[in-house]
């Protein structure tokens, strides 16, 4: 039996001659919220698609919950809940029904899901929508029911593709409340974002990927303080290649993406005395985080 929740060793996919998935490894402890980082196109969903046994690997270990896969895929997603980047949620049946009709999928009696729905409904807090149809639900509403929906078989192990995409501010604050309530009743997550403020609140170790490559792993401050290790300032105005110029001598080190120059500074002072003269700039100083890691591992933006 494997100690970890998620065992993924060396592990390759290619479609014909692009390599989508390129030997990469990580595992994931149990309790332990994993987060999967990386722009559109890195592999992250085709990396959860082996996890499931939904694609078959060219190379490579994967394990979950134990269990081999793919050789025992069905019976290690006994114990898995999924939320799948977009909702697939039955439009045509209410809140309720939706949650019924998959407990079926688990083998659970009617007895058994009228008796749990209650509980599920309060956590996505739905009570009030429980007789609702999809339709008239917001996108926020939405992806709680299908987190609760994930719920239905008590699963060990969750794994969420892009969780709060699309959602408003307090939308994504309200899931992110319900995965760290999860956490503390002992679930294992794995996580694939876009945001890097998630990751941070969330994620007690992640991996940044790259064309299927691992560039990064750690913990979210541990790889801010390796790859970054000083305070950044963010400067928008006109030339952004001719501020450089100037700046480049007070700082650590500079980047440009698109139209904002970062300077990533020990001391600060210097930066902004220069640009105290400028009255066609604007400029945000703060502490580094894990966007500027993405920046400076991949030399792009996290959304690119």
């Amino acid at each position: 039996m494997s100690q970890f929740a998620i065992n993924f060793q060396q592990v390759c996919k290619h479609f014909g001659e692009k390599t989508v998935v390129d030997n990469l490894s990580f595992h994931v402890h149990p309790g332990e919220c994993f987060g999967l980082l990386g722009p559109n196109g890195a592999g992250k969903t085709t990396t959860i698609k082996m996890l499931l046994g939904l694609t078959k690997p060219d190379t490579g270990l994967i394990e979950l919950n134990g269990e081999p896969v793919p050789q025992r895929a069905r019976f290690a997603r006994i114990r898995v809940g999924v939320v799948p980047q977009f909702d697939n949620l039955d439009p045509d049946f209410t809140v309720r029904e939706n949650l019924l009709v998959f407990g079926r999928y688990f083998g659970l009696g009617a007895a058994a899901m009228h008796a749990l729905v209650p509980s599920l409904l309060e956590f996505a807090r739905l009570e009030s929508k429980a007789e609702a149809r999809v339709s008239e639900l917001s996108g926020g509403m939405k992806r709680r029911l299908t987190l609760a929906r994930a719920l239905v078989n008590d699963p060990d192990v969750l794994i969420m593709d892009e969780p709060t995409t699309g959602l408003d501010p307090q939308a994504r604050h309200l899931i992110w409340e319900r995965l760290r309530s999860l956490l503390t009743r002992g679930k294992t997550i794995l996580l694939t974002t876009h945001f890097m403020e998630e990751a941070e609140r969330l994620c007690h170790r992640l991996c940044v990927i790259e064309e299927g490559r691992k560039i990064a792993e750690g913990g979210p401050n541990e790889l801010i303080a390796a790859e970054i290790g000083c305070e950044v300032i963010e400067i928008y105005g006109p030339d952004p290649a001719a501020l450089r110029e100037e700046l480049a001598p007070l700082a650590v080190r500079t980047e440009i993406s698109g139209e904002t120059l970062f300077c990533y500074v020990h001391d600060a002072q210097p930066v902004h005395a220069r640009l105290a003269q400028r009255t066609d700039l604007r400029y945000l100083h703060r502490p580094a985080n894990l966007e500027d890691v993405f920046l400076r591992l991949t030399g792009r933006e996290m959304l690119d």
